[in-house]
């Protein structure tokens, strides 16, 4: 079995931070995050990974290169234009010619990918689609199904008054080369609106695989702050996720709390705070900085005595002195707040 992972968007929810970084390898706990999606196909034994990319692909393939750093063979599909979901998948087709595991280029998550596997194979599904329960539904695709399993309906974004179920389709597949057949190869192709409707509607069986582990959609700032916070406080774990610092800066009477995640080329001013935050390699952190429920990218200075609170900090930005970013904060990289700014 194989694995494919859509990372072809542009990322335009996440901007400004994807700007000039691939949604796939933007920082999450100073890891590209596509390494996460590559560690959870390891987990079920799948060592060759195609990775349909359009935005920017050379900028993830000099991450990648042949995937031997990371112990997985990978291909490149890459789109001259979006072909959608669906339509990456039939782009890749010349290297799956058995079944594949298929990823959504966003989602964070501690799926049980063996089982899901294991259930694929025990009902002899063409598609199998992994969901998830949600609180408030209504924001995505909604899938409904029989006592046994079987699909029976798609339903893309409905209103709340015909809401019938909280399982989303959580952006996770186990497809049968079979549905090759019904993507066709001249136009952009949506595996929610078309394949699947359409796979229903030759009685082929797509089944679903309900699973309640973590999951997020990293691909609004929003969320991608959330999934750091979850993180941080263990609601998300992955033995690659880097331990915590706190021996940097502590001899100089810095503030650092034990949740905080920090590279360890990272500079601390005496009487700096850092609280439940994520510090990217080659920062600077002032005398009297205080950092709190941040991520803050590589490369990042933030000057005296200035606050930084739930906010995101891209590359190489700046924050001067006495500056004060509130929540809700996103600087693209390169960004440079003046003196005595408050953002």
């Amino acid at each position: 079995m194989k694995g494919l992972i859509l990372g072809g968007g542009k990322g335009t929810r996440l901007r400004p931070l994807t700007l000039n970084t691939p949604k796939p390898i933007v920082p999450v706990a100073n890891r590209p995050f596509l390494l996460y999606q590559i560690d959870l196909m390891k987990t079920a034994g799948l060592g060759e990974i195609i990775l349909s990319l359009s935005y920017l692909p050379r900028k993830i393939e000099d991450l990648l290169k042949d995937g031997a750093d990371f112990d997985v063979r990978v291909h490149y599909a890459v789109e001259g234009e979006p072909l959608g979901t669906a339509g990456a998948f039939k782009n890749a087709e010349e290297w799956i010619d058995e079944p594949a595991v298929v990823f959504n280029g966003d989602v964070l998550t501690s799926l049980d990918l063996p089982a899901v596997i294991a259930a694929h194979q025990h009902t002899g599904a063409v598609a199998t689609i992994v969901l998830t329960p949600v609180d408030d539904p209504s924001a995505y695709g909604l899938v409904e199904f029989d006592d046994a399993g079987r699909v029976t309906r798609f339903l893309e974004k409905p209103d709340m008054d015909t809401v019938t179920t909280n399982n989303i389709n959580a952006g996770t597949y186990v497809l049968d080369p079979r549905v090759f057949e019904y993507i066709p190869g001249d136009r952009p192709f949506s595996f929610e609106r078309e394949l699947f409707p359409a796979l229903l509607e030759a009685g082929l069986p797509v089944y679903a695989y309900t699973s309640d582990c973590y999951w997020i959609d990293i691909g609004t700032p929003e969320h991608y702050l959330e999934a750091h916070m979850d993180i941080l406080a263990g609601r998300f774990r992955s033995p690659s996720i880097p331990p915590t610092a706190l021996e940097t800066g502590a001899e100089n009477g810095a503030s650092i709390d034990e949740r905080s995640l920090i590279a360890p080329d990272v500079s601390i001013g005496r009487g700096a705070r850092i609280a439940s935050s994520v510090i990217g390699p080659n920062c600077r952190i002032r005398e009297g900085a205080r950092v709190v429920d941040s991520v803050v990218w590589p490369g990042v200075t933030i000057e005296e005595n200035a606050s930084v609170t739930g906010a995101i900090v891209g590359r190489s930005c700046s924050v001067g002195r006495s500056a004060v970013l509130k929540s809700g904060t996103v600087l693209g990289g390169m960004s440079s707040i003046t003196d005595f700014s408050s953002v």
